[in-house]
């Protein structure tokens, strides 16, 4: 049974390898001269994604974010962040999506509400550029090295976590359980 903490949940952008090519990298490019073991890190990924019940594809690739970081704030000031950001981890994670791709940021807008045009006008303007810079650089000063980080009142926790870890984060950090 999952209990409800009375929290607001505010998303963070943090740019994992914000050199990527739209067109992203193989994870052998992506690696290339550094003393990575790739198929032991998909291992270790796959097997957190299993035991926590997340959808995982077979990455072969990585691709830039920051579109879809941008994006994302449109959907956060529209109400529809948490399906966004979740839709966004299954597009990459799970079915290994180019979310660099206007086309494919498109689908995702639109696939949690966001009117085609508004998505459109966001991704060419760049409407939330400096915003997720903001994120950038405050991420960067928090000492974010990795994704996901939970960070409440200066304490964090790195990784994908089991709901317990999440809740005594939460209850530790004083926040209560909802009722």
């Amino acid at each position: 049974m999952q209990i409800e903490f009375d929290i607001d949940i505010k998303w963070t952008a943090f740019p994992l390898h914000p050199e990527t090519p739209t067109a992203g990298l193989t994870l052998e490019e992506l690696f290339a001269g550094r003393p990575v073991d790739i198929k032991q890190v998909l291992e270790r990924l796959n097997r957190t994604a299993r035991d926590l019940g997340l959808p995982f594809g077979k990455r072969k690739r990585t691709y830039n974010s920051r579109l879809a970081h941008e994006l994302g704030k449109l959907a956060e000031e529209q109400g529809c962040g948490q399906r966004y950001h979740m839709a966004a981890f299954k597009a990459y994670f799970a079915k290994g999506l180019n979310i660099g791709l206007q086309s494919t940021l498109l689908d995702l807008g639109t696939s949690v509400g966001l009117p085609a045009q508004q998505v459109l006008e966001v991704l060419e303007k760049r409407t939330f550029e400096d915003a997720v810079d903001k994120d950038w650089k405050r991420s960067y000063q928090s000492g974010v090295t990795a994704v996901p980080t939970f960070m409440i009142n200066g304490i964090s926790l790195v990784g994908a976590q089991p709901y317990e870890k999440l809740a005594q984060l939460m209850e530790s950090s004083g926040i209560m359980k909802r009722a």
